[in-house]
Order: C-alpha cells, then sequence, then structure tokens
C-alpha cells in the first residue's frame, strides 16, 4: 500500500467511522429489539421470538402498510406532475433562475410542523379557503376538507415538492442542448422532441427525485396526525405509537425492518425498471 493510499483511508476514516456508529449499529439494534421479547409491561426480555413479526403481518398492519404506499406513490407521481415543468422552466429561465431556486428551497428554512400547522389553518372549516369561497358566493356552507386523506395528501405533495424539484433542476439543466438542436434540425416537433430526447436524458433525475419524495413520504407520521386525524394514519404513526404510546418496542422495530425491506426492493425495482445498471 503507497503512502497515498494510506493518506486516503486515514482522511476516510472519520467518516467511516460516524457511518458505522450512527446508522449501521442503531440499524443492527433495532433488528437486535424486533427479535426479543415483549414482558407485557414494556420491559424487554433478551429471549429469541417471532411473535413481533407475527402481529406485524396481522390484517389491521398490511391494510395501513399498503395504504401508505398508495399515498406515497399518489404524492410522489403528483409531485413529479408538478415538479417536472417547474424544474424545466427554472432551468430554461435565465433572468429569474436563482429567484426561482431561492423560492424552491425557502421551505426548508421552516420547521414541517410549522408549515402544517398552517395547513390547518387554510383546510378547517372556518378556514381561509372555505371563507373566501362562501365570501364570492361559490359555496353556501363549508366544505369538510380537514381530517381527510385529501388533507393529508395535500400536506404530503406541499412538504416534498422541493424533494422532486431540485433533483429534476439539476438533471435539466445539465442537459445537453447539442440533442435538442439535433432533434430540431432534423425536423422533430417539439413535443416529440421533449419525450424521446428530454425525459429519457433526463431519467436520472427522475428517478433519484421519487426516490427522495417516495421515501419520507412512506414513513412520515407529523403530517397524518395533523390532518389526517385518528382515523386516517399511515405506518410511521404506527410505529411511533408502539414505541411511545403501547410500549411495544418489538412491535414497531419488526414493522420498521419490514418497512425498510419494501422500500429497498422497491428502490431496485425502480432502478432496474429505468436501465441504470450503474447505480446497482
Amino acid at each position: 500500500m503507497n503512502r497515498n493510499k494510506k493518506m486516503a483511508y486515514l482522511l476516510l476514516a472519520p467518516s467511516l467511522l460516524l457511518f458505522f456508529c450512527f446508522l449501521i449499529v442503531p440499524i443492527l439494534m433495532v433488528v437486535i429489539l424486533s427479535f426479543t421479547t415483549n414482558d407485557g409491561y414494556g420491559g424487554i426480555e433478551y429471549t429469541f421470538s417471532l411473535e413481533a413479526y407475527k402481529q406485524a403481518f396481522q390484517s389491521l398492519y398490511a391494510s395501513i402498510f399498503f395504504r401508505s404506499i398508495i399515498w406515497a406513490v399518489i404524492v410522489t407521481i403528483v409531485s413529479l406532475i408538478i415538479g417536472y415543468p417547474f424544474a424545466y422552466f427554472i432551468a430554461h429561465a435565465k433572468k429569474w433562475k436563482n429567484v426561482l431556486l431561492f423560492l424552491v428551497i425557502i421551505p426548508f428554512w421552516t420547521n414541517l410542523l410549522v408549515r402544517t400547522y398552517a395547513w390547518i389553518i387554510l383546510l378547517k372549516n372556518d378556514g381561509v379557503i372555505n371563507s373566501f369561497l362562501m365570501a364570492i358566493g361559490l359555496i353556501e356552507g363549508p366544505i369538510t376538507m380537514l381530517y381527510t386523506p385529501f388533507a393529508i395528501l395535500v400536506g404530503l405533495i406541499y412538504g416534498f415538492l422541493p424533494f422532486m424539484v431540485l433533483p429534476l433542476y439539476t438533471s435539466i439543466e445539465k442537459l445537453d442542448k447539442t440533442y435538442l438542436e439535433a432533434s430540431e434540425d432534423l425536423g422533430a416537433h417539439p413535443v416529440q422532441t421533449f419525450f424521446n430526447i428530454t425525459i429519457p436524458l433526463t431519467l436520472p433525475g427522475i428517478v433519484a427525485g421519487c426516490f427522495i419524495t417516495f421515501i419520507p413520504a412512506l414513513g412520515i407520521f407529523v403530517v397524518p396526525d395533523l390532518l389526517g386525524g385518528s382515523k386516517s394514519i399511515m405506518i410511521g404513526n404506527v410505529i411511533r405509537d408502539d414505541f411511545q404510546v403501547n410500549l411495544n418496542w418489538q412491535l414497531g422495530a419488526s414493522v420498521s425492518i419490514l418497512m425498510t425491506l419494501v422500500v429497498l426492493l422497491m428502490i431496485v425495482f425502480f432502478i432496474k425498471l429505468s436501465g441504470d445498471k450503474e447505480a446497482l
């Protein structure tokens, strides 16, 4: 081993140590915890048991998990539909590009909890939206929007839309314009150029945006808590309640591990679907 390699390993050692201590070790602890036994009072007995995984596969948890996946997929698709044109516009805006990027980044400066409370003010029966619609005569009485699946989806799309826009913008910004010019010179319609050239070349940004939108949308519990009420919980709420309310750490750990495995399988599927073999 030459001197340069030794120096590289020494420089990399602190990062690897932090990675091991704050990612690998906690995951191993959760895995071990999922196979322990609950003593019935919230305590942990370090005897091997599969009881937590048996409970995790009950129909109730399966239905909540399936619903969480469906909602996360909807949030990802809608964010992509909204985010791609906006990212495309930012990438081709010359004078206002920095301003538009600044507007996309601004939500990261405010806690998601605060922004979710703002949606409560907008969506409640006597909130801003209902008051405005009744004031202009479009509706006679308030429309129930808060504590519904609609409110959850709106809150999730609003919260994670910037996660979709930024990787899309980066991918579109790096797009080689000579391909677009060649397509135009060959007589292709702009719509054909968009679907045959722009979309395939920006596919890595689309895949990255879908990943970093879908994964947090699947596991979040703050938005369903505040905007959905008790009847519209997601798998993140179940995990939080198992650890903090029910004191069934084994069940919470097992559901967390199963959710992680499902997400990893979906990531592999999306990567293969996109044809990005190098990412594997």
